[in-house]
């Protein structure tokens, strides 16, 4: 199993974490995408969206996160990132839909250069616009483990897909010089989640490709 993957990329984060949990041996194969070589031909022709991570498990070549873990959680079961239970179900996919749809897509590397290299926003107008998309992001997420009854994890008493989309998110966050002490719900689950090996090992800063 190989996974095309960029450390500080929050989608091939989940999936690392995932893989992680699930204790999957995998070859991980860096894409720059900073130097955009996800666009290069050979890599497009695996994985038409032009985007890091893709998982390749034996010629089954599949983009997309939520698509890839979803895979995972369905051809090796346990431990579950998605609950079978109809309702924890439906709470880790709202939480899980809310940071990857709604927040992630805003606060990506290749939206962020637009604004700049095309658009010729500034940086600091860059930089409001991300911070303005992540503060109504968390604040929805927060009220969302509220209702949850969060305490380690988002939902429940096992990490789960939620969990896996949280902590890249708010690691992303971090760097970009966010305050996220002013959620005390997300940054339990954030702190917690790091204690444990999967998390740990999935880290941006431990990954063969990492840079400062």
């Amino acid at each position: 199993m190989d996974l095309y993957s960029f450390f500080n990329s929050s989608t091939s984060y989940r999936v690392r974490i995932a893989l992680g949990i699930k204790q999957l041996d995998f070859n991980l194969l860096p894409v720059n995408i900073r130097v955009m070589e996800q666009k290069n031909a050979d890599y497009v022709s695996k994985n038409p969206g032009a985007s890091v991570p893709l998982l390749d498990d034996d010629g089954f070549q599949l983009g997309q996160s939520m698509a890839i873990i979803d895979y995972l959680d369905a051809k090796y079961p346990e431990p579950r990132l998605i609950s079978a239970d109809l309702e924890q179900r439906a709470r880790v996919l709202e939480i899980s839909n809310l940071i990857s749809c709604d927040m992630h897509p805003l606060n990506n590397l290749r939206v962020l250069r637009y604004l700049v290299k095309d658009l010729e926003v500034s940086d600091e107008a860059k930089n409001t616009w991300y911070h303005h998309w992540l503060a109504e992001g968390f604040k929805s997420l927060e009220a969302m483990l509220e209702r949850t009854q969060s305490g380690g994890f988002c939902v429940g008493d096992q990490v789960s897909l939620a969990d896996c989309c949280l902590v890249p998110q708010v690691a992303n966050a971090t760097r970009m010089g966010c305050d996220v002490s002013v959620y005390p719900r997300i940054k339990a689950v954030y702190d917690h989640c790091n204690t444990l090996p999967a998390f740990q090992q999935a880290a941006p800063a431990v990954q063969p490709d990492f840079q400062k």
